[in-house]
């Protein structure tokens, strides 16, 4: 006799997994896979699939150099696409299948480009005294980190000119709560399956930002020690005060000496623009800049971030060094701004 479930439950079960199942046919698998199946008999169910980037990609596509692109990126000029299409979250994993496929380039963008219409005429690497450039970052997950996004921004010209990007597997969880964690937190935008497809440890992440630092020449040797010649930018302290040393603890691993000091861009915004703004959205509202990709997803936020960073450094901010942690008590953190978000 087979086992039989309450009407309720059946369409629940239902209704939260077709559109991810759309959504994976659709962008993942080739066309010669998905030939004999209709998804016709599909229900419809909207879900945002967000923008994100690759490492694989060394460089990206700039306005001002067609030596930016990549042999990856897309053949519209990101500026003259009159609509905004999601990054392929496989792509941005170094899984991406599908390279060869029209429709799916035609889905999905492969390429990378900050939608913001700046007027940059008079911007003359106002930005700091040193900074080369700028490592936006803005880490996913409560319990432990799920979500390791960097663009790397060049501060003479506020092009995004590499990125980093990987999702991040627990390791003090059991396989059930992982799903009930991803499921929470990626089911809802429809990527839980390119989260549970592309995960990897967080020693691995760290080991792979290394070499990917070390190939932009951000590490002035292989141990990846201080970076001379970049700064972490954040959207508040959290991620690089707290909860990269706790994930380092929960992992087993040694805090990397880079994460000693960083930007928070909070505190550069109450400074610069003498009003305080809780989080990215109130700085995107009060300048006038829209959301796009999804919120909480770590790398749109990233995004989104940059996006900010870039208007403050054209409306003239100057960006500095707002924390520093004391390398002998990590604990201990200093505070260089008197005037901050607390």
């Amino acid at each position: 006799m087979f086992e039989t479930f309450p009407d309720m439950e059946v369409l629940k079960m239902a209704n939260s997994r077709v559109s991810l199942l759309r959504h994976s046919l659709n962008s993942f698998f080739p066309p010669s896979a998905t030939s004999t199946f209709s998804l016709s008999i599909l229900p419809t169910r909207r879900f945002i699939v967000s923008a994100s980037i690759s490492s694989k990609e060394a460089f990206v596509d700039s306005l001002s150099s067609q030596q930016a692109a990549t042999p990856f990126a897309d053949s519209e000029n990101p500026k003259l696409s009159n609509r905004w299409k999601p990054m392929c979250l496989y792509y941005t994993q170094d899984k991406c299948t599908m390279m060869q496929d029209s429709s799916h380039l035609q889905k999905f963008n492969h390429s990378f480009y900050l939608e913001n219409e700046l007027n940059t005429t008079e911007y003359k690497n106002k930005h700091s005294e040193h900074f080369d450039f700028f490592l936006v970052l803005d880490l996913e997950g409560k319990v432990e980190i799920l979500e390791f996004p960097v663009l790397m921004i060049d501060a003479k010209t506020m092009n995004v000119v590499a990125f980093f990007h990987r999702f991040v597997r627990p390791s003090e969880m059991s396989e059930e709560r992982i799903n009930e964690y991803i499921e929470g937190k990626y089911g809802k935008l429809g990527v839980d399956r390119v989260w549970h497809d592309t995960a990897i440890p967080f020693t691995d992440v760290i080991e792979q930002f290394e070499e990917w630092m070390t190939k932009h020449n951000l590490c002035s040797n292989d141990l990846c020690g201080p970076l001379p010649r970049a700064a972490f930018v954040t959207c508040g302290n959290w991620d690089i005060k707290t909860k990269i040393p706790q994930q380092c603890k929960v992992s087993k691993m040694k805090l990397p000496s880079y994460f000693m000091e960083w930007i928070n861009l909070k505190d550069i915004y109450l400074n610069f623009y003498k009003r305080r703004a809780a989080g990215m959205r109130t700085m995107m509202n009060e300048l006038n800049i829209p959301l796009l990709g999804s919120h909480h997803l770590g790398i749109d936020d990233t995004k989104n971030i940059a996006r900010v960073l870039q208007r403050m450094l054209t409306d003239g901010a100057i960006l500095k060094i707002t924390a520093k942690r004391n390398p002998q008590v990590h604990e201990k953190v200093e505070f260089l701004f008197e005037n901050r978000i607390k």
